[in-house]
């Protein structure tokens, strides 16, 4: 099975998203919908999630904004994946 998540995105939008609107920015692979990028997370983290958006970003990447159900979950993975 091919991963669908790259890497996770640490600016400072990014962290700031973590502590007010619990979400979590991860660089995808170009090629996967909606659904594939919530069943890897939850696989993944164990958690469910609320709510995916993505959008592609100017270097012609797509970036997944997730919305955990589970309140302050993406801080709890944010700082586990080092990034707070």
């Amino acid at each position: 099975m091919k991963m669908t998540l790259k890497h996770i995105v640490a600016t400072e939008k990014a962290t700031t998203m973590i502590d007010s609107e619990n979400k979590l920015q991860f660089i995808v692979d170009i090629r996967v919908d909606k659904r594939a990028i919530k069943e890897e997370v939850e696989r993944i983290f164990e958690t469910p999630v609320k709510n995916v958006r993505t959008m592609i970003t100017f270097k012609g990447e797509k970036k997944a904004i997730i919305e955990f159900e589970e309140e302050g979950k993406a801080k709890e993975i944010g700082t586990s994946l080092g990034i707070l």
